[in-house]
């Protein structure tokens, strides 16, 4: 054992413990009320499962939306598969959790961020909030350049 208690892996642990949690309930009851999540994910996780085509579209990192239109929602222990419409084509996705890098539920301004290691040092996982600025339409816009004002809580400002 080491000589410190690792919170940033426990955290990271425990958010993904909740994605599983809330996906388990969608997959039994369906979206609740305007509930509905933006989950990006890393493309280049060795147990991601996409269809080549998007693959190649998305060579390191993707958002899909579960809202309006999905399908064979399953949850295990490691991940999640789901079958989402991509112009008029439905493709099934495989997505274990640790390749989950932002889960966020716009209807309730609630985002979780997990950090890589090449975005800072020591891995942390970042609560966030979503503000009405960041809600997305249905269709993704065209980055405009400007910032999105969503105030972002780093677990780090509150370790001794």
């Amino acid at each position: 054992m080491t000589g410190e208690i690792d919170y940033g892996n426990l955290m990271h642990a425990a958010m993904r413990s909740l994605i599983k949690t809330v996906l388990e309930q969608v997959g039994e009851i369906g979206l609740p009320g305007n509930h509905h999540f933006f989950i990006t994910f890393d493309t280049n996780h060795p147990d991601v499962q996409i269809a080549q085509w998007l693959q190649d579209r998305y060579p390191g990192e993707m958002t899909v939306v579960v809202q309006h239109w999905f399908e064979n929602l399953v949850v295990d222990d490691e991940g999640f598969s789901i079958t989402l419409n991509f112009g008029d084509s439905p493709e099934p996705l495989y997505i274990p959790f640790d390749a989950v890098r932002t889960f966020v539920d716009p209807s309730v301004e609630f985002g979780l961020r997990f950090e890589s290691p090449e975005d800072e040092e020591e891995e942390s996982p970042v609560l966030y909030e979503v503000t009405d600025e960041d809600e997305a339409e249905d269709t993704p816009e065209e980055d405009s350049g400007e910032s999105k004002d969503a105030e972002v809580v780093s677990l780090d400002s509150f370790r001794k």
